[in-house]
């Protein structure tokens, strides 16, 4: 991972944007997926740590809006292109949606991990945003640092060691 740059680090639902010499950062992704959007002229990307798929979900009162992928996506877009962005240059690599634990029901509820690669797949296709890389699924988390100056996506993990997408 690049330790010279300034690190903008994104949390768990949450959502931020960099510009270069910075990169963005996000670990923790277990069943959550990092969703980074960027455009490559422009030179600016943004991250979103999605932790659920829906945000009727959510129970009631102020939402989070990083924390779900039909919210975050749409919220990451509208940072971007307010950032400088340009909507039609737009392109997405994701990472994450693990499934972290093992449960003897058959039941999908329980499969948050694929439901939010899902669900994030859903909502790119929805912005006409294609994804470019993805390193999804799996049982091990997973850390990514994204450099809008190259527009490549590390990911570390603890099965696959360290990739460049």
């Amino acid at each position: 991972m690049n330790n010279v740059r300034d690190v903008v680090k994104v949390g768990i639902a949450d959502i931020n944007v960099v510009k270069p010499p910075g990169t963005i950062r996000t670990s923790g992704l277990g069943s959550c997926v990092g969703v980074v959007i960027y455009d490559e002229t422009a030179r600016i990307a943004g991250m979103v740590h999605i932790m659920l798929p829906d945000s009727s979900l959510a129970k009631s009162g102020a939402k989070n809006e990083a924390k779900f992928a039909d919210t975050g996506v749409p919220a990451l877009i509208k940072e971007l292109t307010q950032s400088g962005a340009r909507l039609f240059r737009l392109k997405a690599k994701i990472a994450g949606g693990a499934q972290m634990f093992q449960y003897k029901s058959g039941s999908d509820l329980m499969k948050i991990g694929p439901r939010n690669v899902e669900a994030v797949k859903q909502q790119l296709k929805i912005a006409r945003i294609p994804i470019l890389a993805e390193d999804v699924g799996g049982n091990s988390g997973r850390t990514i640092e994204f450099d809008p100056l190259t527009s490549i996506l590390h990911i570390r993990s603890v099965s696959k060691g360290e990739q460049r997408l």
